[in-house]
């Protein structure tokens, strides 16, 4: 697999975006937060999606440059339409938008629909915890492609419903919980494939329900299982009401129409910490709490103990200095993409 710096990766994407049609200050955002993605590890997040983006661009279900339109609002809330616009330039201002109004009244709380993709959903509460903010961040595909089963079904019915939490703190590292309610996010199938590698078992079933570790059985009708394998039940638990909330809502509703657009329909709740209790005290306690944690004995098999979000903390400094590793099959998409749009020769060689 060839290495990139994640500046010429971002180069690459924002030049294609542009191509595209998609305005300067938007294909930025775009670039950005796929480029984190992969800087973090989420490699099923990242730049593997430019040519499915561009793709989208062509059938008219991202539209470039879209307006943002707050619907109806209140001190504490707001409802967001994105017309279809780029999930990461939507979500990203709504956050924002949040933010101020979480500043003004101690919490606030807004629904955001019909927008594309809006990728790793890490950075937006990232985002809200630099502010010294708690967030809460739902997404779900509203009628959109389904991915995952219900517990104790073999069809699919469900998004992988992903559910992240940030929280500020002292410590080097954002105290961050990222995860989808399925075994596995979609995206990491796909890089699976991409790379000619077998999946987990517990991850996937082909479309008579018998579990499977070859990626194209879940292409081929199957379906993600909910996170928890046995324990399944605890994670269509999470993925039921992660649905709820950012498809029912939101007002997506919910269905399994496959020729549906991608449509991410988000829940953000956002706590001004401030409003509870001094700031500088709960971060220093919320890094105590997170260094006692770290200081459990590892359990066989295991080097040491790490608070949420750790491991992308350690992974984006090492990605840093070693740079990305693409595979191979995503870089010919894209080297094809960028002959194919005209902008090879301005982003020039790696």
């Amino acid at each position: 697999m060839p290495t990139f710096t994640p500046e010429y990766l971002h180069k690459a994407a924002s030049a294609i975006y542009q191509a595209k049609g998609t305005p300067p200050d938007e294909a930025e955002i775009v670039a950005a937060h796929q480029v984190k993605a992969n800087l973090v590890g989420h490699d099923s997040h990242g730049c593997i999606h430019i040519p499915e983006y561009c793709e989208r661009i062509d059938r008219g279900h991202i539209v470039p440059g879209a307006p943002f339109e707050v619907l109806s609002e209140t001190p504490t809330t707001a409802v967001v339409d994105g017309n279809w616009g780029f999930g990461f330039v939507v979500t990203e201002r709504a956050t924002r938008m949040a933010i101020d109004k979480a500043k003004q009244s101690g919490v606030a709380a807004f629904t955001i629909r019909r927008q594309s993709h809006i990728g790793r959903l890490g950075d937006y509460p990232t985002i809200c915890a630099q502010e010294g903010m708690i967030a809460i961040l739902t997404a779900d595909s509203g009628a959109g492609p389904k991915a995952v089963a219900p517990f104790g079904g073999r069809a699919r019915r469900l998004g992988t419903n992903p559910i992240c939490i940030g929280v500020p703190s002292n410590l080097p590292g954002q105290v961050l919980l990222d995860m989808a309610t399925s075994a596995v996010a979609a995206g990491k199938i796909g890089l699976a494939r991409n790379r000619g590698e077998q999946v987990p078992t517990g991850w996937i079933v082909d479309k008579d329900g018998n579990p499977t570790n070859d990626p194209n059985d879940y292409a081929a009708g199957g379906a993600i299982l909910p996170v928890g394998a046995d324990q399944g039940h605890k994670g269509f638990g999470l993925s039921f009401m992660v649905e709820m909330f950012s498809g029912l809502l939101t007002g997506l509703g919910f269905g399994i129409d496959p020729q549906a657009r991608h449509n991410d329909g988000c829940f953000l709740a956002v706590f001004d910490v401030s409003k509870f209790r001094p700031l500088e005290d709960f971060k220093q306690e919320m890094t105590e709490f997170a260094e006692f944690v770290k200081t459990s004995p590892p359990a066989s098999g295991f080097s040491e103990v790490y608070y949420p979000g750790e491991i992308e903390y350690r992974t984006e400094l090492q990605r840093r200095e070693n740079g990305i590793f693409i595979e191979d099959e995503t870089w010919r998409q894209i080297t094809e993409l960028m002959q194919e749009v005209g902008v090879a020769e301005a982003v020039g060689q790696p």
